[in-house]
């Protein structure tokens, strides 16, 4: 009974951590890579579609991406939903392939881009809390209902509160090595 709330609380808070990661290789850095619009949903033959599924979206250089579709057709899609989605990209269509530039981060920028890191940061640390929380809620109820001692409740609350501690701190580092990218010149 313990250990399988502990193990499953591990899970949770490692798919938590792994959400977060995908959040922040969501956000630019000022160096192009396939994250910043892989997630952009495209018109499909009347399916929203990510573009990632429509065409190939590779790195020309440190400041380049370059998305080539296999359908020459969803080129000006893809176009129309880059220059749409708000990310201050402007794609250049060479008529096979989008070459996109990534324009160099102002300070101002920058500043806003930490703190949407640190909300997101904030909101994973709220997610871990919460899962710490429900597991200390199911040993309580365990320990009514007789299943584990009071021993057996604080050893593994006490248990629970280092695999918080240890995902917080994974999450603080995540953060601190994002915004050193982010706020690099």
């Amino acid at each position: 009974m313990i250990t399988k709330i502990v193990s499953q609380l591990e899970i949770d808070m490692q798919k938590r951590l792994e959400a977060l990661k995908h959040e922040l290789s969501k956000l630019r850095t000022g160096r192009a890579h396939p994250g910043l619009i892989e997630h952009l949903k495209v018109d499909y033959y009347g399916t929203p579609t990510a573009i990632s599924q429509v065409s190939s979206i590779t790195i020309g250089d440190a400041r380049t991406l370059v998305v080539t579709p296999w359908e020459k057709n969803m080129l000006k899609v893809i176009e129309k939903e880059i220059l749409n989605a708000g990310l201050g990209f402007n794609p250049v269509n060479d008529g096979n392939i989008l070459r996109i530039p990534m324009p160099p981060l102002t300070e101002e920028r920058r500043k806003e881009m930490v703190k949407v890191l640190k909300g997101e940061g904030e909101s994973a640390r709220v997610s871990v809390r919460n899962l710490r929380r429900d597991a200390n809620n199911h040993l309580k109820d365990s320990l009514k209902k007789k299943e584990i001692s009071e021993d057996d409740e604080r050893r593994t609350q006490d248990q629970v509160q280092k695999i918080t501690d240890k995902f917080i701190a994974e999450i603080d580092k995540l953060l601190a090595s994002k915004e050193s990218e982010l706020m690099t010149v």
